[in-house]
């Protein structure tokens, strides 16, 4: 049986595609090169999410022609997550390259990142370092990458940027859906995997217009609360839901013994201070939120349990050779 290792791997490029009929066969061309100069045994699986253009039909002509091309194709337009998703679900190597079909990534880099998969790394992220796109882009971008690492603890330079290497087994749990694929390398991490990034190239556009904008970046921030949500109490929602609750009926007593003691010195009258209103707010609120906290456990519970979930991962387990007295 053939050992595949980083310096002779067999490599599944996942490739989401969506109106890119105009680069598909520069790109395409770009890919043969690399594993012909390379001696990469690969799968190229393309993801048709929902063009409207002739996309499939020149991903049809690959696959017609080359048995290492896959075509995965959407009924509509499902996001980039989703696309990845689906490519790596159908993909079979040890070793995962991701990239966009927009001509902007260059598969010249691959080799580069592989390299640093050799060198014990288990997710290698590209850096745009000169991202040839508008300065509009290009600032919300970088505090948006600056946020990311600040409240994932992951720090990396471009979480935008598609072009990435995995190790297979670090993508196995990881959440996928909504947004999500730019954390893949947080998830990643947070199972034990060691993570870094290198700077690629970067070209400018030639075909078409770009699908990401401002718009998104609403979308990155609730994510990325969710995301951190479930890294810190995941395994323990009452420890969130519970300690809100806790924090908001002690301010509740606090309001109502105020609004006592106010009545007894004769200060203000109860109907005279939104004190008494405030308490019951308060600790209806409080009540509720610990209500949740007990039912997200049990959602919880019921997520481990099915199908043996942990909330752990192991890497390997040694054992010691019995010895006989």
């Amino acid at each position: 049986m053939e050992i595949h290792s980083p310096a002779n791997p067999f490599l599944s490029f996942v490739i989401p595609v969506h109106n890119e009929e105009e680069s598909l066969r520069d790109l395409y061309a770009s890919l043969h090169t690399l594993c012909c100069r390379e001696g990469y045994s690969a799968e190229l699986i393309f993801v048709d999410d929902g063009s409207t253009d002739g996309s499939f039909g020149v991903l049809a002509a690959f696959a017609e022609s080359d048995p290492r091309v896959k075509i995965i194709k959407f009924r509509r337009n499902y996001g980039q997550t989703a696309a990845l998703k689906a490519g790596i679900a159908a993909s079979g190597a040890p070793y995962i390259v991701t990239l966009d079909a927009d001509l902007q990534n260059d598969p010249k880099d691959v080799p580069c990142l592989l390299t640093k998969i050799e060198e014990g790394f288990d997710v290698v992220s590209g850096w745009r370092k000169d991202r040839m796109d508008t300065w509009l882009r290009r600032f919300p971008s970088r505090l948006a990458n600056r946020l990311i690492s600040h409240v994932t603890g992951v720090h990396l330079s471009d979480y935008g940027c598609t072009l990435k290497v995995y190790k297979r087994e670090f993508l196995a749990g990881v959440p996928l859906y909504g947004e999500m694929h730019r954390f893949i390398p947080v998830f990643a991490a947070w199972h034990g995997a060691r993570v870094t990034e290198l700077s690629v190239m970067h070209h400018p556009r030639r075909y078409g217009t770009s699908h990401y904008g401002l718009r998104r970046t609403k979308k990155v921030m609730l994510d990325l609360l969710t995301v951190k949500f479930l890294h810190t109490f995941i395994a323990r929602p009452m420890h969130f839901f519970g300690s809100v609750g806790l924090w908001l009926m002690g301010l509740g007593v606090l309001s109502g013994v105020t609004s006592v003691i106010l009545k007894l010195f004769d200060i203000r009258d109860f109907v005279d201070t939104p004190l008494p209103l405030l308490t019951v707010f308060l600790l209806i609120v409080g009540i509720l939120f610990v209500l949740m906290g007990l039912l997200a456990e049990l959602l919880i519970r019921i997520y481990f349990d099915h199908e043996g979930r942990t909330s752990f991962t192991i890497e390997k387990i040694v054992q010691l050779p019995k010895v006989h007295l």
